[in-house]
């Protein structure tokens, strides 16, 4: 291996290979806990097809990104927010400011949480209620430390940031539980100390997140590759993820061990995600095209490997668990039936996209991956998941730290 182990490990093209690797182990049928039925794709392609169309009839389809999630049944509540400011180059900044902090504090909120949304006193759950909810802790200036500049997230107030304000922010309660409320808080004080350590200097002791702009190698021509996008993002947030796997002494992020991965590599075993992070790549493509960049290769990145599109397999039955017991277990991300259903999805989507593309007489410029996922797969499986759960719950159940999913 020539690169980096961390550089290869936060490659999407690793992240593909690795997931392939599974996938293929699965058309064996060697896989511990689930079977792959190929013959069955075409029901999700035909479902997402019409999803698509009846979303955006036009196939004038946004990216995956968390701006779709502030627009919620008519009413944008950024917009008012966005108005209000009138100079590009600081909407800029603020939209990257808004996007990770809103990323970071979007995992799964869990069954019983909602959020009360101000403007018309409907509640909101999952990814809509967290949306807003993070929409509105950063619009009072939660995570700025000058009150005469609200909409910014800077170092100073980051680490500072509490578990109280978050619960205050996000309307917890014992009525009112949200999953991961500790840990999503701690995410944002280790943003507040990586932001001090990756972009602060003597002539910027308090930056804030938008900083990040400054360590992207950017053309003359404002062209911005996505991979380089990407790994800005992965070293800013290299320090921010909980402990969990390391590799001489650093955390991995998002990676977890699948033991049929053997090999003689020092990553041997590792399969790399990095859902959030990617997440977080595609929710910055609209602010920055919006300013006059030109972002490059967004296909390199992957489709997102969460319970909405996994679940759009699973509902579907093109993946099949082994042993149906499974279904009624509570699952660690850690656990190999977890990574064995993200891997495949990744894998799924790609093969997905291709048969949606024909079926669309579409090519991958015209309708690509960020566009699927939103237009699409995310919401096909969300559709799917509340016909067969009266919940909407996700077809696995998944123990999580509000971290992950």
């Amino acid at each position: 291996m020539t690169l980096d182990p961390f550089e290869f490990l936060n490659s999407p093209k690793t992240i593909r290979q690795r997931c392939n690797q599974l996938y293929l182990l699965g058309l064996e049928d060697r896989l511990d806990n689930f079977r792959i039925r190929e013959d069955r794709l075409p029901i999700s392609v035909e479902l997402v097809k019409d999803e698509i169309l009846a979303n955006y009839p036009d196939l004038n389809v946004p990216p995956h990104s968390r701006w779709q999630h502030f627009d919620v049944r008519g009413t944008n509540h950024w917009s008012p927010f966005k108005s209000k400011i009138r100079d590009d180059r600081e909407l800029l900044l603020a939209q990257i400011d808004l996007a990770v902090t809103s990323v970071l504090l979007d995992a799964g909120a869990g069954p019983n949480w909602h959020f009360r949304d101000p403007l018309t006193g409907e509640n909101h759950s999952r990814s809509e209620g967290l949306a807003l909810a993070s929409l509105y802790l950063f619009s009072k200036g939660t995570f700025s430390s000058d009150p005469n500049d609200p909409l910014k997230a800077d170092a100073e107030s980051l680490r500072k940031f509490g578990v109280e304000q978050l619960a205050k922010g996000f309307q917890f309660s014992a009525a009112n539980p949200l999953v991961g409320l500790e840990e999503r808080a701690a995410l944002l004080r280790r943003l507040g100390e990586q932001l001090l350590s990756f972009l602060g200097t003597d002539q910027e002791p308090n930056p804030r997140i938008a900083n990040i702009l400054d360590k992207i190698s950017i053309g003359e021509d404002r062209v911005l590759k996505v991979d380089r996008l990407l790994g800005t993002l992965q070293k800013l947030l290299r320090n921010v993820w909980p402990p969990r796997l390391t590799l001489g002494g650093r955390n991995l992020g998002d990676v977890w061990r699948h033991h049929l991965l053997a090999d003689s590599e020092i990553t041997t075993e590792l399969v790399p995600f990095h859902k959030l992070t990617q997440w977080l790549a595609y929710s910055l493509l609209e602010p920055l095209e919006e300013a006059g960049y030109q972002v490059q290769d967004i296909d390199l990145l992957t489709g997102l490997p969460e319970y909405r599109n996994g679940g759009l397999f699973f509902d579907t039955g093109i993946l099949e668990l082994k042993k149906p017991d499974e279904i009624d277990a509570l699952h660690p991300v850690s656990s190999e039936l977890i990574v064995e259903w993200r891997a495949l999805t990744v894998i799924l989507l790609d093969r997905l996209a291709e048969q949606l593309r024909e079926k669309l007489r579409l090519t991958r410029e015209e309708l690509p991956l960020p566009q699927i996922l939103q237009g699409g797969t995310w919401s096909t499986g969300r559709k799917l998941a509340y016909e067969r759960r009266p919940d909407g719950a996700p077809p696995l159940r998944v123990e999580s730290d509000g971290t992950v999913f």
